[in-house]
């Protein structure tokens, strides 16, 4: 019994020696689960997880480090932004993943830059996230390109020569978006009219008759989760006679799941169109197999942008350790200026002013209200 116990004391004593030998790289998340873009948030943090559980281990200069995922809600909110952002920096983490929403970006960026800690934003596309400082980073468009885009689009593929703003009173990327799309729509020629609802609003029946009063042929709404949803549900039972455009927040199951069954037409800009790839066939089969991260991805296996974009995300924070050949987030940041790689969502590298990626094409789609589904429609650029 005594050489069992000591046999067992042993074993515990060389386990606890490999656990404390073991190297560990904390990579922050910094991400809504909570609030209006919480499904959105979850669905960012669902391609990091699936991303985390493929590769849980990186090579920095000579050795192999597992890489742990450090969560803090922000809670879709600019008040809670600064608690979770100081809760990555007391996690020390060596680089930061997120955030869904550009105003709760911009809202926790500072304490980053104090910490000297890099953030790579993953879906946040308002100019200012990166603007002026040289520790934010991001891997998606922004939307002075969405807006343009989808000014195009509305004007040269739909023929539309009116069209209605909306977005929610005091929200940067509500707002921005609709300035950038507005100001592409009249340089084609066409007429935009621009409105704002206040937050918490939920009944935009009046938005969409003034709409239709003012002879709108595209209702363009590039809000958040919480309101695209009732914005097409209210469309529907008011029978509009115009389109449903958004930016890359509508691209949802939630959105897809509203429009089946309705005659409204719901177009969209985003990042990625599943195509039956290595990664889209491995991610379904992930959500299949697990339970939460099937709740957390709205209930079914329909592949979001935000998902492959946080998929992507993971795998430059990793890009960039390697390049750095240390996990000091200093020299994690210095080497994000240089990281390159090829995503699942296209070619990733940073321009040299803001750290923006360069992209320089957006992805169409339009739900299918016989099935529910995202169907593509066509690769879009500027010109």
């Amino acid at each position: 019994m005594k050489k069992l116990a000591a046999a067992v004391l042993a074993f515990c004593m060389m386990a606890s020696a490999a656990l404390a030998a073991e190297k560990v790289v904390r990579i922050g998340v910094f991400e809504p689960a909570s609030g209006d873009s919480g499904a959105g948030g979850k669905q960012e943090m669902l391609g990091m997880q699936y991303a985390n559980k493929k590769t849980p281990t990186v090579k920095i200069g000579d050795e192999i480090y597992k890489v742990e995922l450090v969560y803090a809600d922000n809670g879709s909110s600019t008040d809670k932004a600064p608690t979770a952002a100081q809760q990555l920096v007391a996690s020390h983490v060596s680089v930061i993943l997120g955030t869904y929403g550009s105003a709760v970006a911009i809202a926790g960026s500072q304490y980053f830059a104090d910490a000297g800690i890099p953030a790579i934003g993953v879906t946040c596309t308002n100019p200012q996230v990166t603007a002026g400082n040289k520790h934010y980073f991001r891997i998606c468009f922004l939307d002075p390109f969405q807006g343009t885009v989808l000014a195009n689009y509305a004007y040269k593929n739909l023929g539309a020569k009116t069209a209605y703003c909306l977005g929610e009173l005091g929200n940067d990327y509500d707002i921005g978006l609709c300035h950038y799309f507005k100001e592409a729509f009249e340089k084609l020629g066409g007429k935009v009219i621009t409105d704002t609802f206040p937050t918490g609003n939920s009944d935009f029946t009046s938005y969409l008759t003034n709409a239709a009063m003012y002879g709108a042929e595209a209702f363009f709404c590039p809000v958040s989760l919480a309101y695209s949803t009732q914005i097409i549900a209210q469309a529907a039972g008011q029978n509009v006679p115009f389109p449903i455009i958004g930016g890359d927040t509508l691209d949802s199951n939630k959105v897809a799941e509203v429009t089946k069954g309705t005659n409204v037409k719901v177009i969209v800009s985003t990042f990625y169109q599943e195509s039956g790839s290595a990664f889209d066939k491995g991610f379904k089969a992930w959500l299949n197999e697990d339970k939460e991260a099937m709740t957390n991805n709205g209930g079914n296996d329909m592949i979001s942008a935000m998902s492959a974009m946080g998929y992507d995300a993971y795998y430059t924070a990793l890009a960039a350790l390697q390049l750095a050949g240390s996990t000091d987030s200093r020299k994690v940041n210095e080497a994000l200026w240089q990281t390159k790689l090829t995503g699942v969502t296209g070619e990733i590298a940073f321009d040299q002013v803001n750290g923006d990626a360069l992209r320089d094409s957006a992805f169409i789609k339009s739900v299918n209200p016989k099935t529910g589904e995202w169907e593509f429609v066509a690769v879009q650029k500027v010109n």
